[in-house]
């Protein structure tokens, strides 16, 4: 028997979604503490982001985890950096201008087809989102599925194989110890291609709101 075919065990899979929906009551309380330490009300918050008032709405109450391109808007929209978005209690931002993630630290987060590990969550006005990402096998992407943001991105395969989607390009076949670099203002989006566990090494640029 494979391991694709063994049955997960009902225990473990009970302990994550109890995790993954910790995790998003956790994000969606942060969320909305910081909407109204803004002054946004929802309707605000909708146009200030440009996501959808009941996408917001879901986020904040916990029933949906946030996309990476959805966190940017998010913290574009509030004029904060990643950090107020991700940092628990226990890390509250620092003013200091040098900060360390030991391994597995980081800030973990969930997303449909992404786990991430938000690093270094201390520093506060960073120019450098540093994350650890375990990507998702999903079927082929189509337009629809691609996403983009403002700033650049690299991506760094620590293991597992990927295919990378960005608009106007073919898509791409990144192994362990493969780069790639681009414009996230560029439609783009990523899955692993096996089984075996997949993670890459992910920064953006975050560029603060100019309003």
């Amino acid at each position: 028997m494979t391991e694709s075919e063994q049955i997960a065990d009902p225990a473990q899979t009970d302990d994550w979604e109890a995790e993954r929906q910790q995790l998003r009551m956790e994000l969606g309380t942060r969320m909305k503490t910081l909407r109204q330490d803004c002054g946004f009300t929802l309707e605000a918050a909708a146009q200030c982001t440009g996501l959808a008032l009941s996408t917001i709405h879901k986020i904040e109450n916990g029933r949906v985890s946030p996309s990476y391109e959805n966190l940017v808007r998010i913290a574009r929209g509030y004029g904060v950096g990643m950090e107020r978005l991700v940092a628990g209690e226990e890390e509250q931002p620092q003013t200091t201008r040098m900060t360390v993630s030991r391994a597995g630290q980081g800030r973990k987060m969930r997303s449909a087809h992404f786990e991430y590990e938000v690093l270094c969550n201390a520093l506060t006005h960073k120019k450098i989102i540093p994350i650890v990402t375990k990507v998702e096998q999903r079927p082929a992407l189509k337009p629809a599925d691609l996403e983009a943001h403002a700033g650049e991105e690299t991506i760094y395969v620590l293991s597992g194989r990927v295919e990378l989607s960005v608009e106007h390009y073919e898509t791409v076949v990144l192994e362990p110890g493969d780069c790639a670099y681009f414009d996230s203002t560029l439609r783009h989006g990523l899955r692993a291609l096996d089984e075996t566990e997949t993670k890459v090494f992910w920064a953006s640029t975050n560029i603060p709101d100019e309003r």
